[in-house]
């Protein structure tokens, strides 16, 4: 590996809940903190390291709310609190992008950036450097703000579409349009007509160009994070988030720039990925035994058990008999048995056990 270079930062999205991963997943403790797939190192850990192979590790830069701030340093070790970007309120993707940007600019204004989430499942990970790298060198050439999308193997509803110009040649093509979630019916469309990719939040920019689009799309927002500069990096900054941050709109970065805007490009993905978003998502990541039972730390006893997605404490003895397609997971004072089918209404479940049994629980 040559060495990185120092103007390449990254902003890794680490301050959501995750909640369809409920109860391995709860607001105390969210699956980016989790070892999901089984393999030592938890789903932040791998995504920083990942970004390590391209990106200088000073440069990387965690965003996460400031309940997770303990978990973040106890995870990676190696960071400073420089690089900890703490959010005091849930806002969506925009306002905590906008700030983070700012903050860059301030320290390197030649810097250009990747946006990354930082709980998917990337396989191939010099495919995925390889293609950050060619947007890098687009976004440092042109004012272009760059996304990866992925080749869709299924119409799947639960991810927005990215729309790209289907006369492109090019490894990089121009997107006509952002698409939000379809239905079944346009989801098969979308991907009959061939030039549709799934949004896999991952964005690429320098921070001239973001900040300029910031700028021009959201003025009110831009003011606000602006008018905080002159104490960012500086020991005055805290006390300016905590008194201003609850005051931004609560918007994504789709919808607040990358709609609006158009210099916007996009690269097929080389790469296999995964966003881990559900039980089935996870299922379908990991090994299975000979009757497609997948399992995660349980020792297992399985009579006429097949297609279950099966975890617990490690070591814990799990016997199951006559269950077909389940989800079952057993986490300290929580046991789900819940049909794979029906892994989108977790989140329901988990108000209903709220509302019962209370906050603890979720």
């Amino acid at each position: 590996m040559n060495s990185k270079n120092k103007n390449y930062y990254a902003i890794l999205m680490a301050g959501g809940v995750g909640s369809r991963f409920w109860p391995v997943s709860t607001q105390d403790f969210p699956k980016q903190f989790h070892d999901m797939l089984g393999t030592g190192d938890t789903l932040i850990q791998k995504t920083f390291n990942r970004l390590a192979n391209l990106i200088p590790e000073e440069n990387i830069f965690i965003l996460t709310n400031e309940r997770y701030n303990d978990l973040v340093f106890e995870q990676l070790p190696s960071v400073t609190k420089r690089q900890v970007v703490l959010e005091p309120a849930m806002r969506n993707t925009a306002p905590c992008i906008l700030y983070a940007s700012l903050k860059i600019q301030k320290e390197n204004e030649d810097a250009v950036m990747i946006v990354a989430p930082s709980d998917h499942w990337i396989e191939d990970e010099q495919s995925f450097s390889n293609n950050v790298k060619t947007a890098f060198d687009y976004c440092k050439a042109n004012d272009a703000l760059m996304t990866l999308g992925i080749t869709p193997t299924f119409p799947n509803t639960g991810y927005g579409y990215i729309e790209y110009d289907k006369s492109s040649k090019s490894e990089i093509k121009s997107v006509n349009q952002f698409r939000e979630k379809p239905d079944y019916t346009t989801a098969k469309s979308f991907v009959d007509q061939g030039n549709f990719l799934w949004n896999a939040g991952i964005f690429m920019w320098s921070v001239k160009t973001v900040l300029a689009v910031f700028k021009n799309n959201q003025p009110e927002l831009y003011r606000l994070f602006e008018s905080g500069y002159s104490v960012y990096n500086t020991e005055f900054e805290a006390d300016f988030i905590k008194e201003n941050y609850g005051k931004a709109e609560n918007i994504s970065v789709d919808y607040a720039i990358m709609e609006k805007s158009t210099n916007v490009y996009v690269i097929p993905a080389t790469f296999d990925w995964n966003d881990l978003g559900t039980w089935g998502s996870l299922y379908d990541k990991l090994d299975k035994d000979e009757n497609s039972n997948a399992i995660v730390n349980s020792k297992v006893l399985l009579e006429d058990a097949s297609g279950n997605m099966i975890r617990s404490k490690k070591g814990k003895v799990v016997v199951v008999d006559g269950l077909k397609d389940y989800i079952i997971v057993d986490k300290d004072e929580v046991l789900l048995i819940f049909p794979k089918a029906k892994e989108q209404d977790i989140k329901k479940v988990l108000q209903n056990v709220k509302a019962n049994f209370g906050e603890e629980y979720v």
